[in-house]
């Protein structure tokens, strides 16, 4: 017995070993894989470099690591590499992971990826594979289920064959932004591929209606074709994607229509996450919106939806994003709002929403993110939004929202907006105790208190701050300077700060510091090591100059009581591009170097000084000046003639000053002038002709009034002034004159007063040639420039006619041609003149009946007055019965008949044999004066008439 066990034993061992030989035997050779496929893999690394630190999307991966960097070596198994997945019978490659691999380089259409035929699954996502495209030979994979080529520098044309991979499931190119479909490439797609669950083509250019197809394909589960350039209308059939959880078609800004519609029958009831934002979608939200019951993200931001916001959030209560800023939504906040209270972002802002934010019953604990500006909120703001624990930002901003700020009881807050309400009282102390507060934006309102710089201790984090515009004031204490180490923001403007300013806040991050508009009788200029914006015009700042840092770009130091002269070391300010000194009293000579040292300067305002001497003679060459404002100091010489080498100035104002010089007809080389004032110096001579072809074509504003220019008005310079002529408003990059910190000004004479414009608007045009000693006559040419909305000739010697081209100036609103020696009548075809609101025409020899209708009947005797040959309204002198008669016959013979001549002619001889009867009888009578009295009023009404006529017929 136990021999026959002894021999089981051994069999049943011999047996074991023999199974098992075969068993590890039979594994070991599924698991090598072929080694064709092990050197066409390690071929694929050495096309590829690594490359982190030139990565672009390795905050999206994790993890994120060098896969074929490790384990791909020659002679070990290819199926054990990383990403590497094969068969587990004939050890073929047929999933390949290389996401997130730090690779970078081009596929080629040789590239041994494409040996690999039975692959099922590919993924390449965030890599750079900048240069490469999705080639035909993506499209040979003929098992390919799922292929992933998204956020990977794909660029080109993605190849037609691509909707061949008839088997593929899911598709993600998204964020491939170089790449686009072949015209009907698209549509190729959608047809081919009836199995896709997931369609991810965000960023990639399709310029394609979008297609209904897709509306009925019940397989899919997510849908991404945001920024594709779908355009046309949405269609309006109903959707029916029972298992779609993802929709995302945000970004395509030619796309509209209305809300997508969806059956009754709950037809997206898998529905999660819907984005439309940045569309054309117009309408209202329907209410069959509240049977997406599984959703947890809406954003409809950025369209044109319109109408109440429907009361629909009752069985919404999975929303954690809802965004439906940027549209035109009026009334007020649904009651059923109050139910999300899983809700971790909310953006109601840009709206026109109105009343009071309702108070939710269980709060909002989850809310982190709260944009409720522009809109028309008004009340005090609720005590529960002080109460939230979670939250991070806050934006009430720009709404009616009254009463005062009160304690914030967590901490959690990062951005606090509540600029431009109407709150008013004190900054509540709790504001101050907020360790993590980066952004304070108080700006606008009516608060009002003393600030003491110590409360700003515990804001460590702080990077911007705005209170301006408030009525708030501040004291220094003296360990201020080591708070708000991180701010870079800084604008106390519009306040009571008053006193000497020595705060060191931020000395290596402060960048932008507005103190402008307050009491300020000092500043000491700290040693910041970024500062390039220091606004501290309208203060109360006297003493010398102070010198910029020379990190400064931006330095304005207008309306204050500074004196003294301009150092020097100004000009060692390199990074300067706007220097505004104007409206102090500052005097002394320039420093010649402020303009060829400062290669950056574009704004150079020295207006109203008591600066003297000469203007700077150089300029750099290359320079970038655009605005050059002297305006009302005591200079004198000659203009520069290195002015011309400026060829990006677009401002120069000399005006009031004693420079005495003739006309620099040199400065109509300079292709961008746009403005010229030389008013009330000593320029002298004539005008005259210029040698460049077209001089002066971007002027529209001139002003060489209050000198002594003789001979012709110059005709060569306004026939080439096209800025004049044809100006395209919409076209223009900007609509005001200056930059984004700074803006030019102006000060004309216009209607009689010197007006400031303290913006410059691209439309305006105005030329003032007043008070000079020109002669001759006006020319016709002057009627070509249609765009001018005001003209001064006044207090010349110009003679002969009014001329009848004015009545062409369609935008003029104010003319004066007063104190010449104009003759002869006042064109009746100015009375088309639709926005004349000031006309002077006063002290010439003009004669006859003054036109009425439309802007004429506003003016007043002051308009006419000194000319004794006028007669009519307004004046007080009537005109005679030969004057009258004359008009009449004038106005007759510009209205077109229709009348039969013969007709005519029978009434005419009825009406002279009647009319001669009755004036005999009213002769014989004495009562001519009645009878001219008579006609004057029926030359009235018929002016009137012609008038209207005229306007019918234009």
């Amino acid at each position: 017995m136990s021999k026959h066990l002894l021999l089981c034993f051994l069999f049943f061992l011999s047996f074991s070993q023999l199974f098992l030989s075969s068993c590890f035997s039979f594994t070991n050779s599924t698991k090598i894989c072929p080694r064709g496929q092990s050197l066409a893999l390690l071929q694929l690394k050495k096309s590829f470099s690594i490359k982190k630190e030139n990565h672009y999307f390795e905050s999206f991966c994790f993890p994120s690591y060098p896969k074929t960097e490790y384990y791909w070596k020659e002679g070990s198994d290819c199926c054990s590499w990383d990403g590497v997945t094969c068969d587990l019978v004939t050890g073929h490659v047929i999933e390949l992971d290389l996401s997130c691999s730090w690779l970078s380089g081009t596929i080629h259409s040789n590239s041994t990826l494409f040996c690999f035929p039975h692959l099922q699954k590919l993924n390449l996502a965030f890599n750079d594979f900048y240069g490469s495209s999705v080639s035909a030979r993506f499209g040979r994979f003929s098992s390919l289920t799922h292929l992933n080529l998204s956020h990977s520098l794909f660029s080109g044309l993605i190849s037609p064959e691509i909707s061949h991979l008839s088997n593929l499931v899911s598709l993600d190119l998204s964020l491939n932004d170089g790449s686009e479909f072949s015209p009907h490439g698209f549509d190729s797609l959608v047809q081919n591929l009836t199995k896709l669950q997931k369609l991810h083509l965000g960023g990639i250019s399709i310029s394609s209606i979008f297609p209904n197809s897709l509306l009925n394909r019940s397989s899919l589960i997510s849908l991404d074709l945001s920024y594709c350039g779908l355009h046309g209308r949405f269609p309006d059939n109903d959707i029916h994607l029972p298992k779609l959880e993802l929709l995302y078609l945000n970004g395509n800004e030619d796309l509209s229509g209305n809300f997508p519609r969806f059956s009754e029958n709950n037809s997206l009831k898998s529905l999660q996450t819907l984005y439309l934002s940045d569309c054309q979608f117009s309408g209202s939200i329907p209410a069959s919106l509240e049977n997406l019951t599984q959703i947890t993200s809406l954003s409809f931001s950025r369209n044109h939806f319109s109408g109440k916001i429907p009361n629909v959030f009752d069985n919404l209560r999975n929303l954690i994003l809802l965004e439906l800023s940027e549209n035109n939504f009026n009334g007020q906040l649904p009651p059923s709002i109050e139910n999300l209270t899983n809700l971790y972002h909310l953006d109601f802002s840009q709206n026109q929403l109105e009343g009071a934010i309702p108070s939710p019953v269980n709060g909002f604990s989850s809310l982190s993110f709260l944009y409720l500006g522009y809109n028309l909120f008004n009340e005090t703001i609720p005590s529960w939004l002080y109460t939230l624990p979670s939250l991070v930002e806050l934006d009430l901003s720009h709404n009616k929202f009254t009463g005062r700020i009160v304690e914030f009881q967590f901490d959690s807050l990062e951005k606090i907006d509540m600029s431009v309400n109407e709150l008013h009282g004190s900054i509540p102390s709790s504001i101050f105790e907020l360790v993590n507060l980066r952004y304070l934006y108080l700006s606008s309102n009516k608060l009002s208190g003393v600030l003491e710089t110590s409360k700003f201790e515990k804001l460590r984090n702080l990077i911007h701050l705005d209170l301006s515009n408030n009525m708030l004031s501040l004291t220094m204490s003296n360990n201020s300077n080591s708070m708000l180490p991180y701010i870079e923001k800084v604008d106390f403007s519009d306040n009571n700060v008053g006193g000497i300013w020595t705060w060191n806040m931020g000395k290596y991050t402060l960048y932008h510091l507005n103190l402008s508009y307050n009491s300020m009788s000092g500043f000491e200029m700290q040693p910041w090591k970024s500062m390039q914006i220091l606004d501290l015009r309208s203060n109360l700042l006297q003493g010398p100059l102070p010198t910029p840092l020379n990190s400064i770009f931006f330095f304005s130091v207008s309306h204050n009581k500074l004196s003294g002269e301009i150092s020097p070391l100004i000009c060692k300010v390199s990074s300067l591009g706007v220097l505004d000194l104007s409206y102090n009293n500052l005097s002394g000579l320039l420093p010649h170097c402020l303009g060829n040292s400062i290669g950056g300067l574009f704004v150079l305002n020295l207006r109203r000084n008591q600066f003297h001497g000469t203007i700077p003679q150089t300029f750099f060459k290359g320079n970038s000046i655009k605005t050059l404002d002297f305006n009302s100091n005591q200079f004198e010489g000659l203009v520069p003639r290195s002015l011309i080498i400026c060829r990006e100035l677009e401002v120069l104002d000399l005006g009031n000053n004693k420079i005495n010089d003739t006309f620099p007809h040199w400065l109509g080389a300079i292709p961008k002038l746009q403005v010229l004032v030389l008013r009330s110096n000593h320029f002298h001579g004539h005008i005259g002709f210029s040698k460049f072809k077209s001089p002066f074509m971007s002027l529209r504003i001139i002003d060489l009034a209050h000198n002594d220019f003789e001979g012709d008005l110059p005709e060569m310079y306004l026939k080439s002034l096209k800025a004049t002529m044809n100006i395209d408003e919409h076209s223009m990059a900007r609509k005001y004159m200056g930059g984004d910190y700074y803006q030019d000004s102006i000060i004309l004479t216009i209607k009689g007063l010197e007006i400031k414009f303290v913006k410059i608007l691209k439309s305006f045009t105005i030329i003032d040639l007043s008070n000079n000693k020109f002669q001759g006559e006006i020319p016709e040419c002057i009627g070509n420039l249609n765009l001018l909305r005001g003209l001064n000739l006044s207090h010349n010697y110009l003679v002969g006619h009014i001329p009848l081209s004015l009545k062409n100036l369609n935008m003029l609103e104010s003319l004066d041609l007063s104190s010449n020696k104009l003759s002869g009548r006042i064109p009746q075809e100015l009375t088309n003149l639709m926005f004349l609101e000031v006309l002077n025409i006063s002290q010439n020899h003009l004669t006859g009946f003054i036109p009425q209708g439309s802007q004429f009947e506003t003016f007043g005797n002051d308009s006419y007055y000194g000319n004794p040959g006028l007669c009519g309204f307004p004046l007080s002198k009537r005109c005679t019965t030969d004057e009258v008669l004359k008009l009449s016959q004038e106005i007759e013979a510009k209205l077109e008949s229709g009348f039969d001549w013969k007709i005519t002619l029978m009434g005419y001889g009825c009406g002279l044999v009647i009319g001669f009867s009755l004036g005999c009888l009213i002769f014989l009578s004495g009562k001519l004066e009645w009878l001219v009295s008579i006609i004057d009023k029926n030359i009235h009404k018929k002016i009137r008439s012609t008038h209207r006529q005229g306007a019918r017929r234009s």
